[in-house]
């Protein structure tokens, strides 16, 4: 479904963040992206969705070359994305943040029954649905944070950290969540610092370290690899 082949890319400042970067995201599975602070993990997302421009390589989704697409081309394809750090709208509620999600559908019968699909998945967030998003609680903000990200129905959903910040019982439950809703038909990539998690749900992963791709194998590959422990070592 996604395909990179041979990415690099920068930022204003010339330095490359990512090189050569060459991966898979197959249909209907979780792939995980691995890697310490600094590893290039948020730029490949960036890049992804040209929020930072290749300078070089290819980047196809869906059949679709995207890497030469405006942002809100590539979103209209198909690609949904989670921050880091989840970028909800704190001023506004809940209802009107899931609104946003589906900003590109008019037919408001239409956005209702993707609500109460987002409210079968995250419970809480019916109940809090007239709350304003800055009052939620960090476990709450990471759940409006993905229920608003699926509104739009993607293809593809990008996952940037969506652990971080969490006790160790919510990330527990979260990581159960993201399993479920891949088993729904959903088609994950998952930026991620804590690899034990994300390994036990992904079916293939890529370690990065310093913007290169270092390691990639099945989860059960990567949870025995003497790479993945050096990378994070390393930075």
């Amino acid at each position: 479904m996604l395909r990179l082949d041979q990415v690099t890319s920068c930022y204003e400042e010339g330095v490359d963040v990512l090189r050569d970067i060459s991966l898979e995201v197959n249909p209907n599975v979780i792939t995980c992206i691995l890697g310490s602070n600094g590893a290039g993990k948020t730029t490949l997302i960036r890049t992804i969705v040209n929020l930072v421009k290749p300078k070089r390589g290819k980047i196809c989704f869906d059949g679709n070359r995207i890497d030469r697409l405006k942002t809100y081309e590539i979103i209209r394809l198909g690609i949904s994305v989670v921050p880091e750090g989840r970028q909800l709208f704190p001023k506004l509620t809940v209802r009107d943040n899931l609104r946003i999600g589906a900003f590109s559908e008019k037919d408001s019968g239409i956005i209702q029954k993707r609500m109460e699909a987002m409210f079968s998945v995250f419970p809480i967030l019916k109940e809090r649905i007239d709350q304003l998003a800055g009052t939620l609680s960090g476990g709450e903000q990471g759940m409006l944070a993905i229920a608003r990200a699926l509104m739009p129905e993607p293809k593809l959903l990008l996952l940037d950290e969506p652990s971080l910040g969490l006790a160790p019982i919510l990330v527990k439950e979260f990581f159960k969540v993201i399993k479920r809703i891949n088993e729904s038909g959903m088609t994950i990539l998952l930026i991620e610092q804590n690899a034990r998690k994300a390994l036990s749900i992904a079916s293939r992963g890529y370690v990065l370290q310093k913007g290169e791709v270092v390691a990639e194998g099945t989860g059960q590959e990567l949870r025995n690899s003497e790479i993945l422990r050096l990378a994070y070592l390393k930075g």
